[in-house]
């Protein structure tokens, strides 16, 4: 059973900084490409970042260039969005998910397979 479970959300202040782990279990996800995903009340969920589980190059949307780092750490099978210079826009829930598309790097939600429950980010100004 795939599982994809999200921890490090928080509550933190403007211009701080927090890092998400997503941790994935079930399957072997080299081939796979990894994203995050943010969700703000009454508002779609959106693309944030992406990787290749085992590639190099990486993605971003625009809102968080340049502040955002996706990353990844196999042996802990295990993939990280640091998050610097936080602004209260980015409040939002953020969500871990993998597609087993073959080649290229998905950015849109229906491109994803599975996905995690969830972590609650909150950036108070």
């Amino acid at each position: 059973q795939v599982q994809l479970v999200e921890s490090g959300g928080g509550l933190v202040q403007a211009g701080g900084s927090l890092r998400l782990s997503c941790t994935a279990s079930g399957r072997t996800f080299s081939s796979y490409a990894m994203g995050w995903f943010r969700q703000a009340p009454g508002k779609e969920r959106e693309f944030v970042a992406a990787r290749r589980w085992s590639g190099l190059n990486t993605y971003y949307a625009d809102s968080v260039k340049g502040r955002f780092t996706i990353s990844r750490d196999s042996a802990k099978s295990t993939v990280y969005l640091q998050m610097n210079s936080l602004k209260p826009e980015d409040t939002a829930v953020y969500y871990c998910a993998a597609s087993g598309l073959r080649v290229g790097v998905p950015m849109t939600q229906h491109e994803y397979d599975y996905w995690g429950q969830g972590t609650q980010v909150t950036v108070s100004s």
